[in-house]
């Protein structure tokens, strides 16, 4: 059994835990202080917000992404490296809990709890140093583009790393005069202890040096706890409050409406005091890993949007502007405040998202990109600042209730050869209210597949009907372009006829049409809603529906924005494509990386002028490239019309055929 006549390693006579404590909760009150100072900022200057709701959801998102760190390992390298640094850090301060709390109140550090007690710290220092190496390749040899390469980041990594360094030497130092029995309970210094032993050096030398590099040790960490909210480091304070503080009260799809004041008047976002303290929160609680700038296919496409650099512009007016807000005063540093949509980012960043969600889910702090990008393209159109192809789009959205400008009595013209005709859902009762969607109802290129959807419908029984001219587009991308007064317009004509309708459950194949209806359309009676790949899985499981043929393609799945990502339906489209007898070759980026197809967040009615390689484009390339694949299965009207396009586009119609879900199940019938 160790005896225990010492603090950390130093005599006791020396009252080591005076020299610590003072120093530390002097470190401790200026961190406090430093926090205070620029934490205030979010709730002085930003809008209030309710984020206090469902606290045990709130707990388990802070165990899951900041404790457990659960999202950091969707890349190995990093994940490794994350991994190392942020649990020995953890590791550090909980055994110098368990050290004071020994020192002080209970003594339960001795005997073999003792040894493994040093076991661990021991190990979890080799750990730590290790990701220290892999930080230091990854920014100084690597150099990924994602990465922001600052003398900050230099600063904080070498701290850390001076401290760990010098607390296992300090270690080493202890062991070469001791030489206690065990000694070999903490391997890395005893390895160390073998340099200073077999160095000839007397033991006082290595004394006096073990005092020296205590108090030196002792400074650091000091140091680096009282500058803790201007370097780096500034993220293990921000990071975790911000997984507390993220959305649970409301599901992914969902957009939050707008805000409005006391006055009860809307608060469209173009200024800091426009966004919400949690907004202003997400700025500085981003790590500036990049990791949702390469998931962006936006950015990808070579637009201006860096998911990445748009939340840093937040931080960045905030760091420079927020202390005047709150102060009162209504200009900034200089004596001009920038408007935060237009001089701090430009309306081209705004306009070039996808609203894919990609970045949401990628960025393991949870930051919110997509509602704070809605919120400023809410400002953007109301002040009339946005591209004419949008504008028109929106038109005739407004006037003819959907995006291609042609009349209600067109939209069910592809039902005119199908014999027996389609249930009318508004005067008789069916099972299936089928939401068809403008693009499957409208698109001249998609009329055979939205045809052969009915055809499968009434070949396997299934009770359905239409809306016919009483539906209305679903508003899901009206609302992410930020037209929300169109889109609550949208939703209002829409559940009228729902309302009066007589169905059990609403099926829809457009995955856009399925979120909103999902997520956003309170009052539809609690009907469930059902992507037909669901139907489908759910008839072939019950052996309702069964296949006649095989096909044995080989084939690749899509999976779309708002019906993966956003829903978490990936399986059921999957086993669809498996009962048919197909071999799935799943996408390098597939179920929730799964990459945009670009049509998104009302991309598809906007300009492409600024796009270098379409989304859609990138992905065909990234199809072709997997060995013997013959057809490219999408789940979507709006992929239907983006793939086949890029199909031609890069020249591809040689080497892979888009079909939609659908087709293949026809075949296999």
């Amino acid at each position: 059994m160790p005896e225990r006549t010492d603090f950390w390693g130093i005599p006791l006579s020396w009252r080591p835990d005076l020299i610590v404590y003072s120093l530390m909760f002097l470190a401790a009150i200026i961190l406090l202080i430093r926090f205070y100072v620029q934490g205030s900022l979010w709730w002085r200057v930003g809008r209030g917000e309710a984020r206090w709701g469902k606290i045990h959801l709130r707990l388990m998102n802070l165990i899951k992404f900041a404790i457990v760190q659960t999202r950091i390992f969707s890349q190995r390298y990093p994940g490794v490296m994350h991994l190392c640094l942020a649990w020995g850090f953890f590791v550090f301060f909980l055994g110098t809990a368990l050290a004071t709390i020994d020192s002080h109140f209970i003594k339960f550090l001795e005997g073999d709890p003792y040894l493994i007690y040093k076991f661990v710290l021991d190990i979890f220092t080799a750990f730590f140093l290790f990701g220290a190496l892999l930080a230091a390749y990854r920014r100084y040899i690597q150099k990924p583009p994602r990465l922001t390469l600052q003398s900050r980041f230099t600063v904080s990594l070498g701290l850390i790393s001076v401290i760990v360094l010098a607390g296992i030497t300090i270690e080493s130092l202890r062991l070469a005069v001791e030489q206690p029995a065990w000694a070999l309970w903490t391997p890395v210094g005893w390895l160390l202890a073998q340099v200073w032993i077999g160095s000839g050096a007397s033991e006082q030398t290595l004394t006096n040096w073990h005092t020296i590099l205590w108090g030196f040790h002792l400074l650091i960490a000091a140091f680096t706890v009282a500058i803790l909210p201007v370097g780096t480091l500034w993220h293990t304070l921000t990071g975790p409050l911000n997984t507390f503080f993220s959305q649970v009260d409301r599901p992914v799809g969902q957009l939050k409406p707008v805000a409005q004041n006391a006055q009860n008047e809307p608060i469209y976002v173009k200024s800091l005091q426009d966004l919400t303290w949690k907004q202003l929160l997400d700025g500085d609680a981003c790590t500036e890993c990049g990791r949702c700038q390469d998931a962006c296919p936006a950015h990808a496409a070579g637009t201006p949007l860096s998911p990445k650099q748009f939340i840093l512009s937040i931080r960045q007016a905030l760091h420079r502007d927020g202390k005047y807000i709150a102060a009162g005063k209504t200009s900034g540093q200089n004596g001009k405040q920038k408007q935060l949509v237009g001089d701090e980012i430009q309306q081209e960043v705004v306009w070039s998202c996808t609203t894919c969600g990609a970045c949401v889910r990628e960025c393991p702090v949870l930051i919110e990109h997509v509602d704070s990008i809605v919120d400023m393209r809410r400002h953007l159109v109301i002040e009339g600042q946005m591209d004419s192809m949008l504008q028109d789009a929106l038109a005739n959205l407004g006037r003819y209730g959907n995006s291609f400008g042609q009349s209600d009595r067109m939209r069910a013209k592809w039902t005119q050869p199908i014999q027996p005709k389609i249930k009318d859902a508004r005067r008789e009762a069916v099972e299936y209210c089928w939401f068809v969607g403008d693009y499957a109802s409208y698109s001249a290129s998609l009329t055979e597949i939205t045809q052969k959807t009915a055809d499968v419908f009434q070949k396997i029984g299934l009770d359905f009907g239409i809306l016919y001219e009483g539906e209305r587009n679903s508003g899901n991308d009206v609302r992410r372009v930020g037209e929300e007064g169109l889109f609550e317009m949208l939703v209002e004509k829409n559940l009228a006829v729902l309302n009066k309708s007589q169905f059990q459950s609403i099926i829809t194949t457009d995955p856009h049409s399925y979120n909103t209806l999902k997520n956003e359309y309170a009052g539809n009676g609690n009907h469930p809603i059902l992507h037909y790949s669901e139907l489908l899985d759910q008839l072939i499981t019950s052996g309702k529906l069964k296949f006649t043929k095989k096909l044995g393609y080989k084939v690749t799945y899509h999976d779309p924005c708002y019906l993966g990502r956003y829903n978490g339906i990936f399986d059921a489209p999957r086993r669809v494509i498996t009962a048919t007898g197909c071999e799935l070759i799943e996408m390098p980026r597939n179920r929730a990386q799964s990459f945009c197809c670009g049509a998104g967040g009302g991309r598809i009615w906007m300009d492409e002028a600024l796009i270098k390689e379409r989304p859609s484009e990138s992905r065909i390339h990234e199809a072709v490239k997997l060995d013997g694949v013959q057809f490219f299965v999408v789940a979507c009207p709006k992929d239907i019309t983006m793939y086949r396009d890029a199909i031609k586009t890069t020249g591809k119609e040689d080497r892979i055929v888009v079909k939609d879900l659908i087709e293949l199940v026809s075949e296999a019938l």
